[in-house]
């Protein structure tokens, strides 16, 4: 059974850090890139990272590059997402997503409606 499983979000204060697990179950990672969403109240789901089919691209929204970083281990089929320097515009539910045969080029921030499966969401709070 297919299944995205995330874990790792909760309360963090300002400039702090907080990393996301991504487990996969019943796809490969060579065969579908994994995507990191977020959605804060009252906005749309926007695309944060990608990690491409066989992990050797990488991309980010502009709010994350240089504080976030997506990566990958094979042996675990888990994609995780590393967050520093958090700022309270991070706050919003967070969601991994697998997309098949990509390489995540273009701008991922709105291609939400393109991903094939989805995970249950996990709430990151950035307060003090």
């Amino acid at each position: 059974q297919l299944q995205l499983v995330e874990s790792g979000g909760g309360l963090v204060q300002p400039g702090g850090s907080l990393r996301l697990s991504c487990v996969a179950s019943g796809l490969s990672l060579d065969y579908y890139a994994i995507g990191w969403f977020r959605q804060a109240p009252t906005k749309e789901r926007e695309g944060v990272s990608c990690i491409s089919r066989g992990g050797g691209s990488t991309n980010y929204a502009d709010s994350a590059q240089g504080r976030f970083t997506i990566f990958r281990d094979t042996v675990r089929n888990t994609v995780y997402l590393q967050m520093n320097s958090l700022k309270p515009e991070d706050t919003g539910v967070y969601y991994c997503a697998a997309k098949a045969n990509y390489n995540c080029s273009g701008d991922i921030r709105a291609m939400h409606s393109t991903y094939d499966y989805w995970g249950q969401g996990i709430q990151v709070t950035v307060s003090s």
